[in-house]
């Protein structure tokens, strides 16, 4: 599938949120759409690429800069300590009703669009994955796929380091798709376990796949990059989408 890239900037609380979109170029035809929220790094080489995949697929893919008002437009952070540090920063710089309302906002642009079915899903990796699960809490979402989503079980996301994901569980509808890694430092044993035990005890519609895998086993760059594992995770985020957004009309 031939696929088109745009840009927009759209309005949020805080300022204009540089959002770019992959879509299939197929005429007279709607798909689903999806929310892929990056790493700390925002849309590096490889996050672009897998937005790519996505769309080839069938979806409209949304990538947004999720550090807009505290970045340039179009900053991306370098795989190096200075970048990590800035990005380390930055997540701990803005709150949490930002992160909800920059989120709120690509899911309204989405659903406006006149080739969106207006069936959304979600995808994040690291800071990303634990955005995908807080948009999930919009019963506008339907399916969210997080990747060794960081810091919802220390509540420490966002300004004051204070986040409420894990109490607001049972505000998620869609159906989930957690994986891990299970020799992540970042999400320990004993954290996933705390997030496993609220998504369980909220009857959370969700699938939980833990693999012999290190932090950012995803990212086709850098030496932790499983390929065959990326991969299956690739597909397993497919196929939630598939059942749960359709396909195209």
């Amino acid at each position: 599938m031939i696929i088109t890239e745009e840009q927009i900037d759209l309005a949020t609380p805080t300022g204009p949120m540089r959002t770019y979109i992959y879509r299939p170029m197929t005429a007279g035809a709607a798909y689903p759409g999806i929310i892929f929220f990056s790493e700390i790094f925002q849309q590096t080489g490889p996050i672009k690429r897998a937005a790519r995949f996505l769309a080839g697929h069938g979806y409209i893919v949304a990538v947004p800069e999720i550090f807009h008002e505290l970045n340039v437009i179009g900053t991306v952070l370098e795989y190096n300590q200075r970048g990590t540090d800035k990005g380390n920063s930055d997540k701990i710089s803005k709150t949490i009703a930002s992160y909800d309302a920059d989120a709120k906002a690509v899911v309204t642009h989405l659903q406006t669009l006149p080739y969106c079915t207006k069936k959304i899903g979600s995808i994040g990796i690291c800071i990303g994955g634990h955005l995908s699960f807080r948009v999930a809490m919009n019963r506008e979402v339907l399916a969210a796929t997080c990747f060794y989503a960081t810091d919802i079980h220390s509540s420490t996301l966002g300004l004051g380091k204070n986040d409420n994901s894990l109490t607001r569980v049972a505000e998620i509808s869609a159906e989930l798709l957690m994986v891990w890694g299970k020799q992540d430092p970042h999400i320990p044993a004993a954290g996933r376990a705390v997030i496993h035990a609220a998504l369980s005890a909220a009857n959370t519609v969700f699938t939980w796949h833990e693999f012999n895998a290190q932090h950012a086993f995803l990212r086709d760059e850098g030496a932790r990059y499983d390929a065959e594992l990326a991969d299956t995770c690739w597909q397993l985020a497919l196929k939630l989408f598939q059942r749960r957004l359709g396909g195209a009309i």
